[in-house]
């Protein structure tokens, strides 16, 4: 099974499942993205943060070169990091991803984050006191650093991820290239449809990441919620005959979300692809709407004082 399409702005279209490689190490990644294009997936989601795009070019290398697929039959997104906000910094973060990942040009690429940490240090710069060190560039320069690696071909599109709709207007509103995407934290807890609407009206599209709330993410702690097990989701699967992660994931391409769910297991990996070909009904949409209860998993905390920070208005 393929995922359907959703037609961007620009004229490309995105498959609306994805692989989803955040947290996936590096041992298993290659093997995920070998089985996600052998069960049907044609969009996979990397970032150099991530560390492991190498490993996911050689998945796409061995389903190239066993002509599974071709190149042009793939969506490749990934993304720069906080630490490359410099419009001559982005060109060089664009290059060693594409050089990671062994391809020519990447589908979509976008600003990661709309706040800049100090550059030509680390990764993670931080001051004696363990506290993340801020740069002071602004993220309209590094958007003019995306626009011109769109000029380049080393991108057909260029979007933003964690986007508040304050931020995402000031880069419409100083853009010659208009954002196709903005990847933000999605899920039933935290449904974000005001965001959501704001993008649709604005011809943007929204892919979710952590469709399922990351239940692996870092700094989870023992007895926080996790979704999929939610009384009230496992009851709507039964409903439908289906698992309630395909619900969840349901919830949002019917509402013409993009999913990119993570997993390196090759049945789950087979049974996130299936969530296109069943329909809820519009009273149980609006159920699994009621479920939001802001519960952002990915908040960064640890860095709300950075000017940029995104989540410091209603949406």
């Amino acid at each position: 099974m393929v995922a359907p399409t959703l037609k961007l702005n620009n004229g490309y279209h995105i498959p609306i499942v994805g692989l989803g490689t955040w947290k996936s190490k590096p041992g298993e990644v290659k093997q995920a993205v070998v089985d996600a294009i052998a069960a049907g997936y044609r969009h996979i989601d990397c970032a150099f943060i991530y560390g492991n795009e190498e490993e996911v070019g050689a998945g796409i290398k061995e389903k190239i070169d066993d002509g599974t697929v071709t190149r042009d039959d793939l969506f490749v997104t990934s993304k720069v990091w906080n630490t490359f906000h410099s419009f001559a910094k982005v060109e060089e973060a664009i290059r060693q991803s594409l050089k990671n990942l062994g391809l020519d040009y990447l589908d979509l690429y976008l600003i990661h984050w709309p706040l800049g940490y100090q550059e030509n240090t680390e990764l993670f710069p931080k001051d004696a006191d363990g506290k993340f060190i801020y740069s002071d560039l602004d993220y309209l320069e590094t958007w003019k650093g995306l626009e011109h690696c769109a000029k380049l071909g080393l991108t057909k599109s260029i979007g933003v991820s964690n986007f508040n709709s304050v931020q995402l207007q000031r880069i419409l509103d100083n853009a010659t290239v208009k954002p196709v995407v903005n990847q933000v934290e999605c899920h039933p807890y935290l449904n974000n449809s005001k965001l959501i609407q704001f993008c649709k009206d604005r011809d943007i599209v929204v892919t979710a990441y952590s469709p399922l709330g990351s239940p692996d993410r870092p700094w989870a702690k023992p007895g926080d919620p996790v979704i999929f097990e939610d009384p009230k989701l496992k009851e709507l699967a039964q409903k439908y005959n289906r698992s309630a992660v395909q619900i969840i994931l349901r919830f949002q391409t019917q509402r013409g979300v993009v999913v990119i769910p993570k997993s390196v297991t090759k049945d789950r990996i087979v049974h996130n692809l299936n969530c296109t070909d069943f329909d809820l009904s519009e009273e149980d949409m609006k159920y699994i709407e009621s479920f939001d209860c802001n519960g952002r998993v990915c908040a960064l905390d640890w860095v709300k004082d950075h000017p940029h920070y995104p989540f410091s208005v209603e949406f």
